[in-house]
């Protein structure tokens, strides 16, 4: 066991170990998990200097509050502001700095996004389940965070701090236009649902890490079926149910899905999603592969760019 970090005096309203996901299961029936905004959590470790898959901590809404019982360590918070501070003082985002042991670190009311990334220089030490740290609830799979539990690392190597420039910092909004991919059941929907959904505002009327279900002005509908034989399911796939409100399916997705899928949010705008408050408005714009695959290597090589 790694030495002690962090004390969790309080949890917050839903904190967990989170990678990038648990790949090469999802056949036997297990679930992806990993980040939701793979893309904060990618930078937070950047910027501490640990590799982009290390575990952190994913923050959702109301954060936890934490005491500080190594000497020193450096950390990183990316994505949402919850009105994070330490002593009391307010606290940088989307940089890496040191905090001392007895430090206490709080997160308060959300001010944008929804779920923010704590990263450790080192990395956490928490249960490797078939390859990853994530937690996945309803199957317990991992380490689950609960009030009083110390949190361990596996290293408390000092980094210099490094932030990300401003004009490079993603902005959280309550309305966003998200590109996807038309399909692949596009025959099991009317002319008219296909050109509405890509026209018209969904908002987010409900939503966890499974996946967020939208309202429309008047339900999608469907030519006749609307069940398919159950076919895997991607991040991102949105499905429309019998009662033709959408559901994008995210991280805790389930691995197969018997609905149609009318479209699928590309991998570089999964973000967007992640970080919509409740009742936020979704935009679709349609994109092609060619794009997706073009956006999503740009955004790689400015990771990698990043990681030096």
């Amino acid at each position: 066991m790694g030495q002690p970090l962090f004390t969790v005096l309080k949890k917050g309203l839903y904190t967990t170990f989170q990678d990038l996901g648990r790949y090469g299961y999802q056949q036997f029936g297990v679930v992806t998990s990993g980040a939701m905004d793979s893309f904060s959590s990618q930078l937070a470790n950047i910027l501490v200097g640990n590799p982009r898959g290390e575990a952190v901590l994913e923050i959702t809404m109301l954060g936890p509050t934490l005491r500080v019982e190594v000497d020193t360590i450096s950390i990183a918070v990316c994505g949402a502001d919850l009105s994070m501070t330490v002593n009391g003082n307010k606290a940088p985002l989307w940089k890496s700095f040191v905090v001392k042991k007895g430090d206490m670190i709080r997160f308060g009311k959300p001010v944008t996004g929804t779920r923010a990334y704590l990263a450790v220089a080192g990395g956490f030490e928490a249960e490797e389940v078939l390859g990853s740290k994530s937690f996945y609830a309803k199957a317990k799979l991992g380490t689950e965070i609960k009030d009083g539990d110390i949190l361990y690392g596996t290293n408390s190597t000092f980094r210099k701090n490094t932030g990300l420039a401003r004009h490079l910092i993603p902005r959280f909004r309550k309305e966003v236009t998200v590109r996807a991919i038309a399909g692949p059941h596009e025959d099991h929907f009317t002319n008219d649902a296909i050109e509405q959904f890509f026209s018209d505002y969904f908002r987010a009327v409900q939503g966890d890490r499974m996946g967020y279900r939208l309202k429309g002005a008047i339900p999608l509908q469907h030519i006749d079926k609307t069940e398919i034989a159950s076919d895997a399911i991607p991040l991102g796939g949105i499905q429309v149910p019998s009662n033709g409100e959408p559901i994008i399916l995210l991280a805790d997705r389930q691995t197969t899905g018997g609905y149609p899928r009318i479209a699928t949010v590309i991998s570089v705008d999964i973000y967007k999603i992640a970080q919509l408050p409740p009742g936020g408005m979704i935009r679709f714009e349609r994109c092609s592969i060619e794009t997706a695959h073009e956006l999503y290597k740009k955004r790689e090589n400015f990771l990698q760019h990043l990681q030096g």
